[in-house]
């Protein structure tokens, strides 16, 4: 299965259990650079992941191991989002692309109550800054209809959030460096 037969698939109907190709990414992307998360493919489809060809899951895994190669290469990883070809500029509505991949990210930063990607003292502030446009594009912080008031302030502020959305490939470098590295 080629990595579009995979990302058709999970745009698809037929895809009951999983995110779509854009989630998935982030999803992929963020146990990439962030904490181990051994049962990461379990976590993408739900627990239903024995339910899934095993074809569609070799080919997440090969995506996965291609988006790692990326990581380690110069070029880092790409966001899999449309920019506007006239204006330049991102959809930055919920239910944009950005939203979607974002919305994947912090699935898997918080899928598995055993991983705390803020357990080390040390670390925890870059983490929350390295991480926070994600947390800000995911919406993830509305809890009964009431969003953080701080998140939602940024949410209104146009430059705020295209300074955000710029900064997020360099952020994933930079905790793939955090996590997987030693000093």
């Amino acid at each position: 299965m080629t990595l579009e037969e995979l990302q058709n698939f999970l745009d698809s109907e037929d895809n009951v259990h999983g995110l779509d190709s854009v989630a998935t990414h982030g999803f992929l992307t963020a146990t990439i650079v962030g904490m181990p998360l051994p049962n990461w493919l379990s976590l993408l489809f739900e627990g239903q992941e024995s339910k899934v060809n095993v074809e569609v899951k070799a080919a997440i895994t090969a995506w996965r191991e291609a988006l790692l190669e990326d990581i380690h290469s110069e070029e880092g990883i790409a966001l899999p989002l449309d920019i506007d070809d006239d204006s330049g500029e991102m959809d930055f509505s919920p239910e944009s692309e950005l939203t979607a991949w974002s919305i994947g990210f912090v699935d898997a930063m918080y899928g598995d109550e055993n991983v705390d990607w803020f357990s080390d003292e040390e670390n925890s502030e870059d983490v929350a800054m390295l991480t926070l446009p994600m947390m800000v594009f995911s919406g993830i912080d509305t809890i009964d209809g009431e969003e953080d008031e701080d998140l939602a302030a940024i949410r209104r502020d146009e430059d705020a959030l295209a300074q955000m959305a710029n900064s997020i490939e360099g952020n994933l470098s930079e905790l793939f460096l955090l996590f997987h590295t030693t000093d």
